[in-house]
């Protein structure tokens, strides 16, 4: 065996495994996918593990997993798959630690369970969150196979070696594990485990193909749109069309006539159409004649603009930061550079529209969908059912592959929408939304707006003042302890909260994603400004803040900061820029990494392209080499579309923008070459499906200056540029 790493389990194994009281002291679980030899999980594991049979017997090891007297392996995948490739990621931790060759497991998305702490996608925290309780749960695994091989045996565990789901004694005896499964899984838990040394890797770091990759290429009912099962109705839901209105009254007559319309429902505000079809039921929902009321204000995005720049002039009475007296030092300095910064509100714009499955009997409800916040849209389901908290149980969660997340499916109002139809229709239903109603009743992000002021003297940056407004609500608050917090003597944050109507909520990366543009696009221009080389302003800063800390601690690591800057320096060739060669710049530290990208511009027909992204990346150990890449692709390319397209506006509480015809969005021959390179580490992994979006909007827009000599400060860009509609 290896030499690894021991850790106690006494104070983590609840968080991976439930233990039987039974005498037996076994593990007892409560999945039982492919148990019995499931027809669907015959087929899919004979496609993907055709070297093994398909078990006769399934053992339950431990939550994360069972093994089948053949030994074929299941591991169970908790955290919901939104495309940033968890459900392959996640069981190849698991994988890495229990030491079986992966092309002998299958990989099923678990439900909803208590055995789990964290099945949420949210934060880029999946990875992060679930890194010790994975590892863990694969180790104890490991570990009483190899106890069990041993004592039949009768010699040292620590004198026999495992590879591959294979076993050896000091003699040369093999056991494979489906041999010694049955027994293994009797035993009690292990208190202490062997975690592997990160150079003992056979699996983490390796590119592995996505285990849903045959089902999305072959249209398997993967998706929550996929959704059929028998006696199920389809319903759509007519909403205001205006934030600010609400439901007066309303005729059914003509809807009722149409074919395959079954039901009309008033709930709450809304109007529920069931029929046999999406297509029945989206006939009847134009069909419905409806009075709205006005019952609030009915806002217009000019009006928002006003009042962002209004108060981003304006101090905050409790700064979120003061560092210093910025006013004494702009006052002092030899030169002061302040510049306006503003977003608007955007649309998640998912792929998959939004939809859920429920079926509300008097037992109970059974609910199934694309949903990121499982355990939260259980209480939330319950609570709309009229079920006391003790009961929220009853709603059994099921969970799907979804087209598309970025922050609108952890807001379960949908699921909520479609249990209420469920219940008051007394059928099981699938919830589908159209594309319009998406854009319509979304989760925006919250428009918002930067003020940054800055003094200099001798060359020097000696003052700093961050003023933020923003709308309904603000999850960081300008993230006071960021860069360029700790550099400079002099700083201050101020944050203005505004009121809307609009419902907004987290957008990929909340928050970093446009004070990661503002930021950026003015210390380049600061760096401009003063002659320097932008990249050279920023390391001096870091330097700075390493060797003469100012005031509070600030949030991140100089080290990894720099490290990402100058690889992202290094692989760019950023000290031979120009011959026509126009590169922007950006860095920045979110959801737990660090990002440094360098955009490359080129004039065609005097319009600005991009034609490729260099990203140095530091996240700790990377786990899915391939899904790693492709997440880091995924943020540049978004972050660089919105940032030029993103136009969003409201006139009188509706939405302009109702589908994809006139909410523009990046096109394929628009997405630049994405380089990238990673700092090679052993610490714990961190985030990937977030942080190289937040600096992509101020690489482009400082590559823009470089190439055209104009800044922008307003997304989107096109608005300011001649680009095709």
């Amino acid at each position: 065996m290896t030499k690894n790493t021991p850790i106690n389990t006494n104070q983590s194994r609840r968080k991976f495994m439930k233990v039987s009281l039974a005498t037996s002291g076994g593990m007892l679980l409560g999945f039982n996918l492919l148990t019995g030899c499931q027809s669907e999980s015959k087929a899919v594991a004979a496609k993907l593990i055709p070297a093994l049979p398909i078990p006769n017997e399934w053992f339950d090891i431990n939550a994360y997993l069972k093994i089948g007297d053949t030994g074929l392996v299941t591991i169970m995948s908790p955290n919901p798959e939104i495309g940033q490739n968890v459900k392959t990621s996640m069981p190849m931790i698991v994988a890495e630690e229990l030491d079986v060759d992966w092309k002998d497991v299958v990989v099923e998305q678990s439900p909803l369970s208590s055995d789990f702490d964290r099945q949420v996608a949210g934060g880029s925290q999946s990875i992060r969150q679930s890194w010790e309780s994975l590892r863990n749960a694969g180790a104890t695994a490991r570990k009483m196979l190899l106890d069990t091989a041993a004592e039949k045996w009768n010699v040292n565990p620590e004198d026999c070696s495992i590879s591959n789901g294979v076993i050896t004694s000091p003699a040369g005896e093999t056991f494979g594990y489906g041999e010694l499964a049955s027994e293994a899984a009797t035993r009690e838990v292990p208190t202490e485990v062997q975690l592997k040394q990160p150079k003992d890797f056979n699996i983490i770091g390796q590119s592995k193909t996505n285990v849903d990759m045959e089902g999305i290429l072959t249209g398997q009912a993967l998706f929550g749109i996929d959704t059929q099962i028998e006696s199920m109705k389809y319903a759509v839901a007519l909403r205001p069309p205006a934030f600010g209105q609400a439901l007066d009254s309303f005729d059914d007559s003509a809807t009722k006539a149409i074919n395959g319309v079954e039901q009309v429902i008033r709930f709450g505000n809304k109007i529920a159409v069931v029929a046999n079809s999406t297509w029945a039921a989206m006939k009847g929902k134009k069909a419905l004649v409806v009075n709205w009321k006005n019952v609030g204000k009915l806002e217009n995005s000019i009006d928002h603009s006003n009042e962002l720049k209004e108060y981003s002039s304006k101090l905050s009475d409790e700064p979120r930061r003061v560092d210093g007296d910025v006013e004494k030092a702009f006052a002092e300095a030899d030169y002061v550079l302040e510049k306006y910064y503003e977003a608007p509100f955007l649309p998640h714009a998912c792929m998959e529209p939004m939809n859920f499955y429920a079926n509300v009997t008097s037992e109970g409800a059974e609910i199934k969908g694309p949903i990121q916040t499982p355990q939260w849209t259980q209480a939330r389901v319950g609570k709309v059912l009229g079920y006391e908290e003790d009961d929220y149980g009853k709603v059994s969660v099921g969970m799907t592959r979804m087209g598309g997340g970025f922050g609108r499916r952890l807001y379960g109002d949908f699921a909520e929408e479609a249990a209420e139809i469920s219940q008051k229709a007394g059928v099981p239903i699938q919830l589908i939304f159209s594309r319009e109603d998406d854009m319509l009743a979304g989760t925006y992000r919250p428009a918002s707006a930067y003020r940054i002021k800055a003094g200099v003297v001798n060359g020097k940056l000696t003052a700093y003042h961050l003023t933020e407004a923003f709308y309904n609500g603000s999850m960081f608050g300008a993230m006071p302890s960021n860069f360029p917090a700790g550099a400079v003597p002099n700083y201050r944050v101020d944050c203005h909260q505004l009121e809307t109507n609009f419902t907004t909520g987290a957008w990929r990366a909340p928050y970093a994603n446009f004070l990661a543009y503002a930021e950026q696009a003015f210390f380049d221009e600061l760096a401009d400004e003063l002659g320097q080389d932008a990249i050279q302003l920023r390391l001096d800063l870091f330097a700075e803040a390493k060797n003469n800390p100012i005031g509070e601690e600030h949030n991140y690591e100089v080290d990894k900061f720099v490290g990402v800057i100058k690889l992202a320096k290094e692989k760019s060739d950023w000290i031979n820029r120009g011959q026509g060669k126009h590169l922007g710049f950006s860095a920045y530290y979110s959801h737990n990494t660090y990002v440094a990208e360098v955009a490359e511009i080129e004039m065609v027909n005097d319009v600005p392209q991009v034609k490729k992204v260099v990203c140095a990346v530091d996240c700790g150990i990377v786990i899915n080499r391939l899904a790693a890449i492709n997440q880091i692709e995924g943020g540049i390319v978004d972050g660089i579309g919105h940032a030029m397209y993103g136009n969003f506006e409201f006139k009188d509480g509706q939405t302009q923008q109702t589908n994809y015809h006139n909410y523009r969005l990046i096109r394929c021959d628009e997405a630049p070459e994405v380089e990238v390179h990673f700092v090679e580490s052993e610490n714990d992994p961190t985030g990937l499906g977030e942080p190289t979006l937040p600096p992509a909007g101020g690489a482009l827009a400082n590559a823009i200056a470089s190439a055209t000599g104009k800044r922008y400060y307003q997304q989107p860009f096109i608005k300011f540029l001649d680009v095709k509609g």
